[in-house]
């Protein structure tokens, strides 16, 4: 197969990624599972091909002299893919994330209503975090859809690469990729405030500069949404506040706590009946965790989670018991993610006693009924639906 007969089969088969490896024939990944794609293993000087054919000349020389190579292609008008091509010790290699060309609606999704909320809001800051392959590009492009669908407003993505585009609807959407329409996404956070931007989206708040300009910006009346790889909302907190120096913390927390809105931390599961599944955990920045985080108490924001469900509040524990109880996901897949969360949860709780231990399972003791946790919460018809089968 060529590569666009590879690319092809990735998406007749829904696959969210194909690898290429030097020594290995082609490899897909659809719903989370790893599938060899029948014939012969490609060589290095193949791949190296493949990949050649849809690079511009820059491009080339740029994999030639680093070695490694983020960038997106289009695959007519039906996909287009993330590229990070890179070299190993058996010789070049790629991986092609798939990007749907259609953006899915939050419904589509199943985002929590919380989510609808962040996106209308005028100003602040929203985190979407989880880790890599969970869904947090899709996540954000629905919000930013969302926006550009019902409201008139500047919309500037700044990301690396651009994966979802945004054609201009009530809203202006100007997209800038770094390396080919801006050199860092700190230049690019700094020119756009005198952009006349309303929503700034960051593709992914890697450094301390990143974090800064993103904070500044949502401080002087942006909406910003950015990503960050965490796996829990407190910890999102954590990660934000550790990339400042000592003697920048307080001002760190000063920034935060003044500009915080919500975080969403977000995992995929593979469901019962196939493809995959969102569960979100959601921290809304209320006085009281703003107060938190202002006071450096962050280890306490967990238990504001739990206790925070009529302002659309709710765990990941919460939000994986909905699933499991609504038949989407097996038992298996809920240990799975419960033991992770609830060993993270623990470390943040000054009440260890109120946990299950991880090895049976995970979980709170008594835990609240799914069907009290207010509007805003993963109570009612407002499940986790599909919508991740990639």
């Amino acid at each position: 197969m060529d590569l666009t007969q590879l690319l092809a089969f990735s998406m007749q088969n829904e696959a969210s990624d194909l690898h290429l490896a030097a020594g290995n024939p082609a490899i897909i990944r659809v719903h989370g599972q790893i599938k060899r794609v029948k014939g012969d293993p490609l060589s290095s000087d193949d791949i190296r091909g493949m990949l050649y054919s849809v690079m511009t000349d820059d491009q080339r020389a740029e994999y030639e002299k680093d070695l490694e190579l983020d960038f997106a292609i289009a695959f007519g008008d039906k996909a287009r893919f993330r590229v990070n091509a890179y070299t190993s010790r058996n010789g070049v290699c790629a991986v092609f994330r798939t990007i749907p060309t259609e953006v899915p609606t939050m419904a589509e999704l199943g985002l929590p209503p919380i989510m609808r909320r962040f996106a209308e809001l005028e100003k602040g800051i929203i985190l979407i975090t989880g880790p890599t392959g969970s869904g947090k590009s899709t996540t954000l492009a629905s919000m930013v859809n969302h926006i550009n669908q019902t409201m008139a407003k500047h919309i500037m993505t700044i990301e690396d690469p651009v994966e979802f585009f945004h054609a201009s609807q009530k809203s202006l959407v100007n997209h800038r990729e770094v390396g080919a329409d801006t050199h860092s996404f700190k230049r690019a956070l700094k020119s756009a405030l005198r952009e006349d931007p309303d929503v700034i989206l960051v593709g992914e708040m890697r450094d301390y500069e990143t974090i800064s300009l993103a904070l500044t910006a949502a401080e002087t009346g942006h909406l910003v949404f950015g990503t960050l790889h965490a796996s829990s909302a407190a910890k999102t907190i954590d990660r934000v506040l550790d990339v400042f120096p000592g003697e920048d913390k307080a001002m760190a927390r000063a920034m935060l706590s003044g500009s915080l809105q919500g975080v969403a931390a977000q995992n995929l599961l593979r469901k019962v009946n196939g493809g995959r599944v969102g569960a979100f955990e959601i921290l809304v920045g209320t006085n009281a965790v703003r107060n938190l985080i202002r006071e450096n108490q962050v280890a306490q924001i967990y238990s504001m989670i739990q206790t925070g469900a009529r302002y659309g509040m709710i765990t990941m524990e919460d939000a994986v018991r909905d699933l499991l109880e609504s038949g989407e996901i097996s038992q298996d897949e809920s240990r799975r993610v419960l033991i992770k969360t609830t060993d993270e949860a623990a470390e943040s709780s000054d009440d260890s006693g109120e946990y299950v231990a991880a090895s049976l399972g995970g979980g709170r003791r008594n835990p609240q009924p799914a069907g009290d946790r207010g509007e805003d919460g993963r109570g009612g018809d407002t499940g986790n639906g599909g919508g991740y089968s990639f």
